[in-house]
C-alpha cells in the first residue's frame, strides 16, 4: 500500500568507468577474444601474443593494443 507523499526510492545504478584498462588479465584478453582461457594460454607461451609482468610480479598482463595488433594480423577474406 502507497501512502500519499511518500517517495519510493530507487535502487543505486553502478557507474562503469568510462577509461577502458590497457592492461588485461589473461582471463579478460581471453573473453576479449572470445577463446578458451587455456587457448589464450597457448597464444602467449608461442609467442604470438607478448605478455607485461611487472618487476618482482608473477602475474601476467595482456595489452589491449597487442591484442588489436594480433587481431589484425590474423584477418583474412575467404574468397
Amino acid at each position: 500500500m502507497k501512502r500519499a507523499g511518500k517517495v519510493e526510492k530507487k535502487p543505486a545504478k553502478a557507474i562503469g568507468s568510462p577509461i577502458s584498462p590497457r592492461l588485461l588479465t589473461i582471463k579478460q584478453a581471453a573473453e576479449y577474444l572470445g577463446l578458451t582461457l587455456w587457448a589464450m594460454r597457448e597464444r602467449t607461451w608461442n609467442g604470438d601474443i607478448p605478455v607485461v609482468r611487472f618487476p618482482n610480479g608473477r602475474k601476467q598482463y595482456i595489452d589491449v593494443q597487442d591484442l588489436e595488433a594480433f587481431i589484425k594480423a590474423n584477418k583474412e577474406r575467404i574468397a
